[in-house]
């Protein structure tokens, strides 16, 4: 009797074993969970694993639709289901076996926000290190149309499937952690747009642009030197490919509208080399992600006082503001007027935030009469001693708001520059230095720290920029 007994209970065992493969949980990346935000109005991946073979289905409670697809031989799948307009919020039901449900999802416009420390500054602020209006702002942040995800800091030599995160509500305390330029972004586009969005915020202070790259992408890069494929401790977020394989890769082909990014603090001495690494970096997203050429808008870096070595961050703006024609569908938001001669990340991020928001509301939603570029040189002439500028995307003229223009400096052929008087006209600007008699070149807030003090009338600064191509004194 005893000898039946055990007999029975390893049937059983066996049995149950088995049933507990047949109806293994599906498992998924962290990124689709209960909260999430899925791109409207498209074809949106799901993914993730289950039992190998074996059937997955998912329905969508918006359009009461099915789908399914066979899990591979290691159990993973994929596939995509359609969105609707925006709206929610919705569930979704996956199962391969044993079904459970993502709650509470909202359909809207979902961006990735990736870059370095001012892209990672929470509203909370820093170390003696505040951010402007946080307190109100997160003191009236509840909004249930808005949904913010964090990845988890990590590194790895090769491309990994998933990172650590999840989905938040915008809620006073989870936005207290959230990032001030992400939020302040996807605050105006909600309001704005009336629709629901999701914020990916993915970003490392203190890194440089080549570990966002794939391998890939790297390998367009001849002076970028790959890690050597390899277990490695301690792996410097610094090396190029890791970040992208930690914390990029597994979102990518995530259902989103676009991308904004904010770095090139740690980037500042190779000026060159940013101005092809930064299309660089979204030609490679865009070919993985595989959507087209979404959009893409950066913050350029604000002046700063990086002390005696190196090169002058102007030189690094110079190379962004180039950048920011490079390809299409990229735009670059210029913050020379929130510069802080003692802090790198500038306290005023609502500024920039609402610059990159200009430039998707414009660009990519096509909303008319929004003013999202600022003025850029078009052409300069000089005779008997004046200098006279004119510029681009400038429809209603330049202003300093009263205040006198002293940012503009004048060189002859001895490549010696000296302040220059400056007067806006009705053209442009007219420029003038009794120190200069026959001037060949001129350069505006061409320094590591200086205000801007030119704009559009419109409020949007003019960046740094200079008319020759001298070597730079390092």
């Amino acid at each position: 009797m005893k000898r039946t007994s055990i007999s029975m209970m390893a049937v059983l065992f066996v049995m149950a074993f088995s049933v507990s493969q047949v109806f293994a949980e599906v498992k998924l990346p962290s990124i689709f969970c209960d909260n999430m935000v899925m791109q409207q109005q498209t074809e949106a991946a799901i993914w993730g694993k289950a039992t190998k073979n074996s059937t997955v289905k998912v329905s969508t409670s918006w359009n009461g639709k099915s789908y399914s697809t066979q899990a591979s031989a290691d159990g993973s799948w994929k596939l995509k289901v359609s969105t609707p307009k925006a709206g929610g919020p919705y569930e979704i039901s996956i199962s391969d076996g044993k079904s459970f449900k993502l709650r509470n999802v909202l359909i809207g416009e979902v961006w990735v926000c990736s870059g370095q420390s001012n892209m990672e500054m929470p509203m909370k602020g820093y170390k003696n290190q505040p951010i402007l209006g946080s307190s109100d702002a997160v003191a009236t942040s509840s909004n249930p149309n808005i949904r913010m995800f964090t990845v988890k800091k990590a590194t790895s030599v090769e491309p990994l499937d998933d990172f650590t995160g999840d989905w938040k509500l915008c809620e006073p305390e989870n936005v207290y952690e959230f990032s001030a330029t992400a939020y302040y972004f996807g605050l105006m586009l909600n309001k704005t747009l009336k629709v629901p969005v999701g914020l990916i915020n993915t970003s490392w202070g203190g890194t440089r642009i080549e570990p966002w790259i794939s391998e890939l992408g790297c390998k367009n890069f001849d002076w970028v030197k790959l890690p050597e494929k390899k277990t490695v401790e301690n792996l410097s977020p610094q090396t190029p490919t890791v970040l992208f394989n930690a914390m990029i890769n597994p979102i990518v082909g995530y259902g989103m509208r676009g991308a904004i990014w904010y770095q090139g603090e740690s980037n500042r001495n190779e000026p060159q080399e940013y101005q092809k690494l930064m299309p660089g970096l979204i030609e490679n997203w865009r070919s993985l992600w595989g959507i087209g050429e979404f959009p893409f808008y950066f913050v350029q870096i604000a002046p700063f006082d990086y002390g005696p070595t190196g090169l002058s961050s102007a030189y690094l703006r110079e190379a962004q503001l180039k950048a920011s024609t490079a390809i299409k569908n990229i735009g670059m938001a210029c913050i020379m007027d929130i510069a802080e001669k003692d802090c790198i990340h500038p306290a005023a991020k609502e500024t920039g935030s609402k610059r990159l928001a200009f430039l998707a509301l414009a660009q990519t939603y096509g909303i008319k009469g929004i003013a999202y570029q600022s003025p850029v040189l078009k052409e300069m002439k000089a005779a008997e001693g004046v200098v006279k500028l004119t510029f681009d995307d400038a429809p209603n003229g330049l202003t300093s708001y009263g205040k006198e223009l002293s940012c503009f400096e004048v060189a002859g052929a001895n490549k010696r520059f000296f302040q220059a008087k400056a007067f806006i006209t009705n053209a442009g600007i007219t420029l003038i230095s009794p120190s200069v008699a026959e001037p060949v070149a001129v350069r505006y807030a061409f320094k590591d720290f200086i205000v801007g003090d030119l704009f559009s009338t419109d409020g949007l600064p003019v960046s740094s920029f200079r008319t020759d191509e001298w070597e730079p004194e390092k």
